[in-house]
């Protein structure tokens, strides 16, 4: 399964940072690749592609200010979150995007 979002705060410093960082250890800890772009005070980082948009089973957006590119992900599932809430409950969030989305196929 792969994930993508981007992360983004007011001040585009670290918890814009700190949001991207918790995603991608959450996803390590279940087997879920992440891919985060982060927009910050240093402008975009790690931007997202059209092929790993594609391929995300669902986009997680943290931010508590307007992201830049959403009509990249027009169509894909969304989860969105604020800057505080994702730091915190990062775990929480990619193991129930992972329970949702990750269904074994009965024979």
């Amino acid at each position: 399964m792969k994930l993508v979002g981007v992360t983004s705060c007011p001040s585009g410093v670290a918890h814009t940072y700190m949001a991207a960082e918790a995603l991608k250890l959450a996803g390590k800890k279940y087997g879920v690749e992440v891919l985060i772009e982060t927009q910050g005070g240093s402008g975009t980082e790690d931007a997202l592609d059209a092929k790993d948009i594609a391929e995300a089973t669902c986009v997680i957006i943290s931010s508590d200010v307007g992201i830049r590119g959403m009509e990249r992900f027009k169509g894909k599932p969304c989860v969105k979150r604020s800057v505080s809430e994702l730091i915190k409950q990062a775990d929480k969030i990619i193991k129930a995007i992972k329970d949702k989305f990750d269904s074994s196929v009965c024979d």
